[in-house]
């Protein structure tokens, strides 16, 4: 079994990219040609049976021509033409069946997964520095340090309205996770009560909203709580960063949905350090 690589497809429509691409029989692309071909919208489809080895045999015979017009001999090493299958290939191909994962970048196949890689989504694997697992390391370490500074704030039996507002943050953070892990869109109405529009409106207008000026500069003087919501706040700038690394193809970024929640947790964090200079976490 050919596997169709998105390094191969890049190579081929370096010119033009077509409007369908023909998988050949006996074929298979790899999970991220795939994604590269869904990226541009280019339709996929089945190549009809037979139309394989009618094109390898045409290559065959344009090549044979090409050789005797030149008066080439035939070489004593024997060049495999892309497309064409050999008795090794279709007796690893019983094998591929039973592996247990695939490179989501060639579509090699792994019995068992190599130290260096890790799951991507289901049984596709990338290295462990693949910008979507950087991603996930960032949003792992956002996670930690909300739940320890979480510890820290209930020390204080009078914070349970700030510790309500970071138990939010933090969900939305690892349904954010979950989403990504899984690959499926994120949808969230609401962030600490606030809609994005809201979120939005407060973050611009404090002033408005919690009688605060716009843009203060943080000052150890705010006290220990203050610090560490500014603290989360710009970790989850980081975070950001790292979600656009991450989802970025070219020109192009996948899941908008999880790259305009980090804008509005941004938001959210400004909001609720405004929220505690005014007195509303006492």
């Amino acid at each position: 079994m050919n596997v169709i690589t998105e390094a191969y497809l890049r190579d081929i429509m370096k010119e033009n990219r077509p409007e369908v691409f023909y998988v050949p029989e006996g074929s298979l692309l790899s999970p991220s040609a795939r994604d590269y071909l869904n990226q541009y919208k280019i339709k996929i489809e089945k190549q009809e049976p037979g139309a394989a080895e009618k094109e390898i045999s045409e290559k065959k015979a344009s090549v044979k021509e090409a050789e005797k017009e030149l008066g080439v001999k035939e070489p004593a090493v024997k060049f495999e033409i892309p497309g064409e299958r050999s008795t090794e290939k279709n007796a690893d191909s019983c094998h591929n069946q039973n592996a247990a994962y695939v490179d989501y970048a060639t579509g090699a196949f792994f019995t068992s997964k190599p130290e260096h890689m890790t799951q991507l989504t289901g049984n596709r694997l990338v290295p462990k520095n693949h910008l979507r697992i950087v991603f996930r390391g960032k949003l792992d370490s956002l996670q930690a340090l909300i739940i320890l500074n979480q510890t820290l704030i209930a020390k204080n039996p009078r914070r349970t309205k700030l510790l309500e507002d970071l138990e939010d943050i933090l969900k939305i953070l690892q349904n954010i996770m979950r989403c990504d892990v899984l690959d499926e869109p994120f949808t969230i109405e609401r962030i600490i009560g606030l809609t994005h529009a809201e979120l939005r409106e407060h973050s611009h207008n404090p002033m408005k909203y919690y009688n605060i000026r716009q843009m203060i500069m943080p000052h150890y003087t705010m006290g220990e709580e203050y610090a560490i919501l500014n603290q989360i706040r710009t970790a989850i700038r980081e975070c950001e960063i790292s979600a656009v690394n991450a989802y970025q193809i070219g020109n192009d970024y996948t899941h908008q949905d999880i790259l305009e929640e980090f804008n509005r947790l941004s938001s959210a964090l400004h909001i609720m350090m405004c929220k505690h200079l005014a007195g509303e976490y006492n």
